[in-house]
């Protein structure tokens, strides 16, 4: 069930109650070994959102939220694919820019634009929702782009856009997980979870969201160096 269909009378609550339980049932699933960053190959061959359907997914949210839409894979490192959604800013996007730099170029030398980006796990059929701000700054000769995410979804301009994107996530058979839960310890859901070898690489303990779609902490920024000239 998505947000816009929602007729729960205990709200996200009853929502977050049968999430956790499915944490419950997953991590165990795809990490029986217990170790951060070791997950059962058998456990998660086939069963994550296929990148032809996060392409799919994309060309449907840039229809239905009525706002540009790219998917993104992600890196050798991440268990996730992405898909980014323009809602405040003006195409070419700055993601465009920062990924394909052989676009044109701005116009300004400061430009801020707000998306929000859905991680599409390629370990179960499971998707987050973040929101994102992009800036871009021309310090001499060079664009500095940042891409910095939240811990969820906060501005209220978005809530709309937000709940249609949920809904496309479960009409594709995705399971859509409320980030504030990806953000606690993974051993709130399951027990025998170590995560000692991600202490050592980030020297924070891993959230949720790190056993499930990316090894990096939920609000990392990323910066990209693109020549003006």
């Amino acid at each position: 069930m998505g947000c816009s269909d929602c007729n729960n009378k205990g709200g996200c609550g009853v929502r977050k109650g049968e999430e956790k339980q499915l944490l419950g049932s997953l991590l165990p699933r795809l990490y029986p070994s217990g170790r951060w960053g070791v997950p059962d190959d058998e456990a998660c061959f086939r069963q994550g959102v296929t990148a032809r359907e996060g392409r799919r997914l994309a060309r449907n949210a840039a229809e239905v939220l009525q706002a540009p839409a790219r998917f993104v894979p992600g890196d050798a490192t991440e268990g996730c694919d992405y898909v980014y959604v323009l809602c405040v800013g003006r195409e070419p996007g700055l993601v465009d820019l920062r990924d394909r730099p052989a676009i044109d170029l701005p116009d300004g030398d400061r430009i801020r634009e707000r998306y929000l980006r859905a991680a599409l796990s390629t370990m179960a059929r499971i998707a987050a929702v973040q929101e994102i701000a992009f800036e871009l700054d021309r310090e001499g000769d060079v664009y500095i782009v940042r891409e910095k995410p939240r811990d969820g979804v906060y501005d209220p301009i978005l809530l709309a856009r937000t709940q249609k994107l949920v809904d496309l996530l479960v009409g594709a058979d995705i399971t859509y997980l409320d980030f504030g839960l990806l953000t606690k310890p993974a051993t709130r859901y399951a027990e025998g979870l170590v995560d000692a070898d991600y202490e050592e690489r980030y020297g924070q303990p891993a959230a949720t969201v790190n056993w499930l779609f990316y090894p990096q902490p939920a609000t990392t920024a990323r910066i990209s160096v693109i020549p003006a000239a």
